[in-house]
């Protein structure tokens, strides 16, 4: 399958950039790459397109407080991993983990280490909302025993997730790539607790869990709220990521009614992500 790259420059670059990558995530756009004048986004040619983009986000308004400048090109399915190999630098989440590429040397790595091939999945530890998740995981006072990774991407945050003791992990993704992308990368990081399953929420149905991730979008989030609460023992932690810390107030206010209450809070270049615990 063959993808659009959009490669957007943007003046002044923050907090735009930011918000052009939650626009073009909720077009449909899958996978972004933070560059030192924008952002590199991709999407799958038969369901993203130019015009969607200008049509469904800022880049196609006249702004006086921003400037963008973006090249459009047409990669193909077999050079996608050499596009990635150009631009994955090594992520390194505080002293907690290392998340590398297979071409990294380990001899760069901090703490845990983590390596992910990421072919077309977001999730590699470079975009705010992974980081910040990946960082709340590693703070929990426990890790739980029945995970579930809602949104898995890369399986990054279900890896770790085992690799600091979870013994069953659901990795879920409506993309049947990225399910697979999870299953190569938890066979990779030798990880024998995570089964991966192409499909959405309603997979979850009957299922039981200690602790729940979702870095999705906001509406996304909200959407699945009362499944998140049905499924999660009392006492059971969720956290979430996906959105803008100007949307922190309208999400625990609706995870509320579902008794959901917000512990903690993360917060990354305007990004933001959130402890919950079910009451």
């Amino acid at each position: 399958m063959d993808y659009l790259e959009l490669n957007i420059k943007i003046k002044p670059l923050r907090p735009f950039n930011e918000i052009i990558v939650a626009q073009l995530a909720e077009a449909g756009f899958e996978s972004f790459v933070d560059t030192d004048e924008g952002v590199l986004a991709y999407g799958q040619v038969n369901e993203t397109s130019v015009e969607k983009a200008l049509k469904e986000t800022m880049l196609g308004e006249e702004r006086d407080d921003v400037a963008f400048q973006f090249e459009s090109k047409i990669i193909e399915h077999q050079n996608w991993n050499a596009v990635w190999e150009s631009d994955f630098e090594p992520v390194y989440v505080e002293e907690y983990v290392s998340i590398l590429a297979p071409f990294h040397s380990k001899d760069l790595a901090k703490g845990m280490i983590v390596e992910i091939q990421p072919q077309m999945s977001f999730g590699t530890g470079h975009h705010q909302t992974t980081w910040m998740m990946s960082k709340a995981l590693f703070e929990l006072p426990t890790m739980p025993k029945r995970v579930l990774d809602m949104g898995t991407g890369t399986g990054v945050l279900a890896i770790i997730a085992e690799k600091l003791g979870a013994e069953e992990i659901l990795a879920i993704d409506i993309e049947d790539w990225s399910v697979e992308n999870t299953i190569e990368n938890a066979e990779r990081n030798q990880c024998k607790n995570i089964v991966g399953l192409h499909g959405d929420i309603d997979l979850i149905d009957g299922r039981v869990f200690d602790l729940i991730l979702a870095n999705i979008n906001k509406n996304v989030l909200k959407t699945h709220m009362q499944s998140y609460s049905k499924t999660l023992v009392s006492g059971g932690t969720l956290l979430l990521s996906g959105f803008f810390n100007s949307d922190v107030d309208e999400i625990v206010q609706y995870a509320s009614q579902f008794q959901l209450r917000m512990v903690e809070t993360y917060l990354k270049d305007n990004w933001a992500a959130i402890k919950l615990v079910k009451q």
